[in-house]
């Protein structure tokens, strides 16, 4: 049994990631309830090895367990990633892209145990809260998610269709031609839609990037991570619609949220 506990202090949220009765659990929590989750540990993991990783490592470890150690975020996040690949999808030697969408988003190529980081971007769910909160006046990660899935992209978005109307387009008419490009005085839009399009606008950019990683690295296989995807079925479903089209195999991983953690808790 693994005996050590892993924490991933990133910029949005807390993960944590244990191992009890030869079982994975996790548990996560607001950084605006950071001292809770972090009591709560101090209480259910005494004699246990704490360690850290993510950006809020090194003032946990000042805070609340000086003896913890440090575990580099990216090594983490890619080799829980392969941990749970291995686990969930039976498959941790071959080559993918690793897309991890926290905060913001980095790509990594994984083959086999060795990995590199490729690329980053600060769109990401952070992107999806701050804007959200703008357009939709709510910081509701959850209610975020049902307003995209009610919303009509087609309401605030400038789609193909739109721009050939009445000719037949020659490209799929409702991939988008230019975001949040309908003024009320054309379309009006209500903050659903408008959400809907942030939302798609996400998947969009993080498509077209990843599309880009795996073309200069001659990958097909792309693994989606991150607390972002966590219950955004719109966004998810985004994210596959334009891998498929542009050829690319897409995987989610179940727990890929808990990558860093993992990542952490594994450190030899």
């Amino acid at each position: 049994m693994n005996n050590k506990i892993g924490i991933d202090a990133g910029g949005s949220l807390i993960k944590i990631a244990y191992e009890e009765n030869g079982r994975l659990h996790f548990r996560k929590q607001p950084n605006s309830k950071l001292d809770d989750a972090l009591q709560w540990l101090k209480i259910t993991a005494t004699n246990k090895p704490i360690y850290l990783t993510g950006g809020k490592a090194g003032t946990i470890k000042a805070n609340y367990f000086p003896e913890a150690k440090m575990v580099d975020e990216f090594s983490a996040v890619c080799e829980g990633s392969r941990h749970l690949k291995m686990k969930e999808v039976r498959s941790a030697s071959d080559s993918y892209i690793l897309v991890n969408i926290g905060t913001g988003t980095s790509w990594f190529t994984i083959n086999g145990e060795q990995y590199d980081r490729v690329l980053g971007s600060g769109i990401g769910g952070g992107t999806f809260m701050g804007l959200g909160e703008i357009l939709a006046e709510t910081e509701d990660f959850s209610e975020l998610v049902s307003l995209a899935a009610a919303g009509d992209k087609g309401n605030v978005d400038l789609l193909v269709k739109d721009i050939y109307h009445p000719e037949k387009p020659p490209i799929h008419g409702d991939l988008t031609a230019s975001n949040f490009a309908k003024s009320q005085e054309i379309t009006p839009s209500s903050p659903a839609d408008k959400i809907a399009s942030l939302n798609n606008m996400i998947a969009e950019t993080l498509t077209l990037l990843t599309v880009q990683a795996a073309n200069l690295h001659n990958i097909k296989q792309v693994v989606f991570i991150g607390s972002t995807l966590a219950g955004n079925t719109p966004l998810r479903e985004h994210l596959k619609s334009y891998c498929s089209m542009s050829g690319i195999d897409p995987v989610y991983l179940e727990n890929g949220e808990f990558s860093g953690a993992i990542g952490a808790m594994l450190t030899k």
